[in-house]
């Protein structure tokens, strides 16, 4: 059985395997690969995989969203597995530094350290509350909309920094030991959010999920999170809430078009954070997960994180 490894990564399987180019075709002499992991690949090289490794039986790929793999066109008899629990603490920690970021203003602080000015309002002395800023995650409200592991690992660093969390998901109940609610029940929670951090990932029903209807229900001190997809987030619609003063921010690493133009008016918005798709980048584990879900192909065991399409 041949397995095909992309060279973004340097995985050791513990048995040898085929290395290909992840950006260019596939090289002829790797055609009759049964087994594709995939990271980092171009859209290109996955629509190539797709319409000539013939004998391909199952891609792995170690995104924790398999979308661009499902755009790629693989026939329905290959089995796709995602990258579920790779990014958890990866994600979590570069989350958590965008929130606190936001609520201690370092995006400004930045900005006026390059200026060499003493920025004397954003220091000293502090209100201990401030209803109508989002200042702390103490006493804050945060709703992750997309609660599966990286939401997990996020949400009880949060709750010991003393914020209260809420997960929306499509069915109600408690996860993780946090209550979570239907996606038909957010619109109930929005107007006393602090905080909306999306997680959630690029599917036909979460295409611009985050509206102008969603972010019209926010408080004026609310900031929007979002590193699940860039698709799930209207960018023009939130352009237009900064710029009427509806919400308060935004810390961004997904972006709808990737790199993000020059031309869009996020780069000028002051209260807007961007990180350039940099939560992830480093599928922790991604060994193991192969190597198990491998044996279980091998044995014909059911895989782990199998997509359904």
């Amino acid at each position: 059985m041949k397995v095909l490894l992309p060279d973004t990564i340097a995985l050791d399987l513990g048995f040898p395997a085929a290395t290909y180019p992840a950006g260019e075709p596939i090289p002829e002499e790797h055609l009759d690969a049964e087994v594709l992991v995939t990271w980092g690949n171009s859209a290109g090289n996955l629509a190539d995989a797709a319409r000539r490794l013939t004998r391909l039986r199952w891609v792995q790929t170690l995104a924790a969203g398999p979308d661009a793999v499902l755009e790629a066109g693989f026939a329905p008899e290959v089995v796709i597995t995602a990258g579920l629990g790779l990014h958890d603490r990866t994600v979590t920690e570069h989350t958590l530094a965008m929130i606190l970021a936001a609520a201690r203003r370092l995006h400004l602080l930045v900005r006026a350290q390059i200026g060499r000015r003493w920025a004397e309002e954003l220091g000293g002395i502090q209100p201990v509350h401030e209803a109508t800023a989002f200042r702390t995650l103490r006493d804050a409200n945060v709703v992750i909309w997309g609660f599966g592991g990286i939401a997990a690992t996020l949400a009880p660093i949060l709750t010991t920094l003393g914020a209260t969390v809420t997960g929306v998901a499509r069915s109600a109940g408690t996860r993780h030991g946090f209550p979570v609610v239907a996606v038909s029940d957010l619109p109930a929670l929005l107007p006393r959010t602090d905080l909306l951090v999306s997680i959630l990932p690029a599917t036909p029903e979460t295409v611009r999920a985050i509206d102008a209807e969603v972010l019209d229900r926010l408080p004026a001190h609310a900031w929007v999170v979002n590193v699940g997809r860039g698709a799930v987030l209207d960018e023009a619609a939130l352009l237009d809430a900064l710029r009427a003063g509806r919400i308060a921010g935004a810390a961004l690493d997904v972006f709808a078009t990737e790199p993000l133009p020059v031309e869009s008016g996020l780069w000028d918005e002051p209260n807007v954070i961007i990180t350039p798709h940099a939560a992830g980048g480093r599928p922790l584990g991604a060994e193991k997960l192969i190597l198990e879900n491998l044996a279980a192909f091998r044995e014909g065991r059911p895989l782990r994180n199998v997509v359904s399409r």
